[in-house]
């Protein structure tokens, strides 16, 4: 028996490392589990005061995740603005925290931004405003027009690359800045009411466009809207928010399969969905 010592020893010792090692993976599978149950965006406690003393949100608390449609609806003046501007990093609050658990609190850099207006430089090129993004980023026009270009092809403006602003139709200029935004490869878009100025027809079509890139692009969107049925019809999620100062009143689901198309514009259920965030506004105009 004495001369199975050693070997005793190293059999020992093998399951010492082997614990070591399975402790190792199972430690790794948590971070790996924890990261992919962690959201994208962490909003908690968010709030805003202006320098006038006007408060314009208060105690906004929700959670992202990676790759949802989430539109935020409310009266005007109600902060949706505001809460959109917070998390691009283009206005602090003065309160609470905007964490990114994914990316260790790091906000992505490439976030892409649609306002409500196109925004485009009138004395330049199509091509030319969508260059802006890569060129700020010091990419020659060389190097950054297959970008381009394949940017224009997906929002259907290739073959206006060489136009003018003033050449282009209302939709056609929000493309554009659609474009601007898609060149950058952002892994987050934020649009401000990017439809609103639109007759309807433009508007559906152009839902349906953003719908389409949005599961091409694997896009986390944030969108806001006053149009009820446009944030049904976009969105997985819709926060309702309440008037000034700005929270969120209710969450709601929209468990509706994609693509959606006309036949759900016209359903029952549609129409069912619309009138409980109209309800919810309601309830929040009164608060």
């Amino acid at each position: 028996m004495a001369g199975l010592g050693p070997a005793i020893h190293v059999f020992l010792l093998f399951l010492y490392m082997q614990e070591d090692v399975d402790a190792r993976i199972e430690s790794a599978h948590d971070i790996v589990g924890n990261n992919a149950m962690s959201p994208l965006i962490d909003i908690s406690g968010v709030a805003k005061t202006y320098g006038s003393g006007t408060l314009a949100l208060s105690n906004v608390s929700t959670r992202i995740e990676r790759g949802s449609f989430v539109s935020l609806v409310g009266p005007s003046g109600c902060g949706k603005s505001t809460l959109l501007r917070m998390i691009a990093g283009l206005i602090e609050p003065s309160s609470g925290t905007i964490a990114w658990p994914q990316t260790e609190n790091a906000r992505p850099k490439d976030i892409g931004f649609v306002f409500q207006d196109a925004t485009l430089m009138p004395w330049a090129r199509v091509l030319d405003n969508v260059y802006l993004p890569l060129k700020l980023k010091g990419l020659s026009l060389k190097e950054a027009e297959p970008r381009i270009m394949d940017a224009l092809a997906r929002v259907g403006l290739a073959d206006f690359a060489q136009s003018f602003p003033r050449e282009l139709s209302g939709g056609m200029k929000m493309r554009v800045s659609i474009a601007r935004a898609l060149v950058t490869e952002p892994p987050v878009l934020l649009m401000d009411e990017p439809f609103a100025a639109l007759d309807e027809f433009t508007r559906e079509k152009l839902d349906d466009d953003l719908l389409d890139l949005w599961a091409s692009q694997k896009w986390t969107v944030i969108f806001v809207t006053h149009s009820v049925y446009e944030s049904v019809y976009l969105s997985e999620r819709i926060l309702v928010m309440g008037a000034r100062p700005g929270r969120i009143l209710k969450d709601i689901a929209v468990d509706v399969p994609y693509p959606r198309g006309r036949p759900f514009r016209e359903s029952p259920d549609f129409i069912a969905r619309c009138a409980e965030v109209s309800a919810a506004l309601g309830e929040g105009m009164k608060r």
